[in-house]
């Protein structure tokens, strides 16, 4: 098993990403989102290596996409965070449902080069986010 370290540099390096202030317990709330959402693009990137697009579209719109918004509590999150950062956040899961969409047509055309445009800008999201702010 490969495992990977921050390298001395990034680990000096001063966080320049802004803090979002939360209660405790929403903070937890968000992390665990977080988490699921770095399994669900694994687990679809996993999809797409098997030319699953079907699977691959439904754990992105169930998990990531616009359908996902209730299951996450984003109502109840979106006070918390800054506007730019919601707008993010809205971006990702939009992007996610967007996705999802372009693969139920892979299913059909068998082309992986917008699937995978989709996907990263799907990716693209995530890391905007986590690059410009940070919980703790």
């Amino acid at each position: 098993m490969l495992l990977l370290s921050v390298s001395p540099a990034r680990a000096t390096a001063k966080d320049a990403r802004q803090k979002v202030a939360m209660p405790p317990m929403m903070q937890e709330h968000m992390l665990n989102n977080m988490r699921d959402h770095l399994r669900a693009l694994q687990e679809i990137q996993a999809a797409l290596a098997k030319k699953n697009f079907d699977n691959a579209a439904d754990i992105a719109e169930q998990r990531i996409g616009m359908s996902s918004l209730d299951t996450h509590g984003a109502a109840h999150m979106a006070p918390y965070m800054p506007k730019p950062m919601r707008d993010i956040g809205t971006q990702m899961h939009r992007a996610a449902s967007r996705f999802s969409r372009t693969a139920q047509e892979a299913a059909v055309k068998a082309d992986m080069a917008p699937v995978l445009d989709d996907f990263s800008t799907l990716q693209r999201q995530c890391v905007a986010c986590h690059d410009s702010y940070r919980l703790r």
